[in-house]
Order: structure tokens, then sequence, then C-alpha cells
């Protein structure tokens, strides 16, 4: 009996592509896994006096922070610039003091196929190795808090020209839960023109406009 060599080669393209699926699909469950481990650790912390930014009447009442489904297409590969001389700047906060922080440099990158910009902020003196971003976008207001959000990202090694921005990790300035706290404002050149419809939403007890009941 005489088999079809397409036979074999048609069966070993299935396999291959059965694995990819099943990685691609394997991928996609464990990386949403993740993102909502962090999620849930998050309300833990919330729940406890001792970390929460939450009043303990807040406390009392809170269930969970509210979040969009984990999507990887906002998870995106950027294009970094690292400034050759870190300018010092100012960022303001919203008590109308300011912080001081250092352009370290610019991540270009691509959302919803429209090119966009962020400027990455150091802390001085910061320890943990992260890079600091507060943006805002066309969500602000509507589905997340008003006055933007953050994102810590890892500082690159010496010579990386990549980095990856998450925004599904993307959180709310203690600002969003209280108006006992000052959080640095977006600066003007981090208002991306798009909607980031990932991370963390507003606050279930913060109104459309950013402002508590």
């Amino acid at each position: 009996m005489r088999i079809n060599p397409k036979l074999f080669i048609g069966l070993g393209l299935l396999l291959v592509l059965g694995y990819f699926v099943q990685d691609l699909v394997l991928g996609d469950n464990q990386y949403a896994a993740g993102v909502n481990k962090a999620r849930k650790e998050k309300n833990d912390s919330f729940r406890r006096a001792t970390d929460s930014p939450l009043s303990a009447e807040q406390r009392n009442e809170f269930d969970s922070l509210r979040y969009f489904a984990p999507d990887k297409a906002y998870r995106v590969n950027a294009q970094i610039e690292q400034f050759a001389t870190p300018e010092t700047v100012q960022i303001p906060l919203t008590d109308g003091k300011a912080d001081t922080y250092l352009r370290w440099g610019r991540a270009s990158f691509k959302l919803a196929d429209t090119p966009q910009q962020l400027v990455l902020l150091l802390r001085p003196n910061e320890k943990d190795g992260k890079l600091f971003v507060a943006f805002a976008d066309k969500t602000n207001g509507f589905t997340t808090y008003g006055g933007g959000r953050y994102l810590d990202v890892a500082l690159p090694a010496e010579g990386e020209d990549e980095l990856t921005l998450d925004f599904n990790q993307a959180y709310n300035p203690f600002c969003a839960y209280g108006t006992a706290f000052a959080c640095p404002v977006p600066p003007q050149e981090n208002r991306l023109t798009v909607e980031v419809r990932a991370g963390e939403m507003a606050f279930p007890e913060t109104d459309h406009t950013g402002h508590n009941h």
C-alpha cells in the first residue's frame, strides 16, 4: 500500500498550525490570567488599612476596582529615543505644587494605527529601575478618571532601542479615590489622540468628570 507523501506534508502542516494556534490561544489566556491575578492582588491591598488609599468608609463599601478586559492590542512595542542630556523638569501636582523629574527619553509607537509619542520620566534617585509615564487619552472623563492615568515601565538595558508599553497595566493616581492626595498631572506632550480602552477605569465612586461624589 502506497501512501501519498503529500498526505504526510498536509498532516505535518496541520500539526504545526495546531501547535501555533494552541500557543496563540494559551499565550493569550496565560497573559490574561497574569493580568487578572495582579488585579485581584491590588483589590486585596485596597481592603487593607495599611496599604489602601481609601478611607475607612470607602473600604467598608469597597468591592473591586473596575478594569477594561485584558487586550493584547494595547500591549505595544515602542521605539525609544534616550535623551543624551536628560533635562530636569517640574511636573505640576494637583495641589498646585510640583515634583522634580528627569525627561529620560521618548517612546514612539502606534495605537489604532495612529502614531503616538510619550515622554518617559525618571524620578531622581529612582531605586526600582522604573520609568514613570503620566498620560491622558480620549477616555478621560468618560470611562476613565478625568485626570489621566499612569504607567510604570522597566528601565531598558543600556543600548536598548525598544521597550514594551502595556496599557493593560495603566492605573489611576491616588487622586482618583479622594481629595487628600496630590498627584502628578500628565504633561501636555503626553496627551494621546486616541482612546486607550485598557487598564483601570474610573473608580466606582467617581463620576465621569473625575470628581468624587
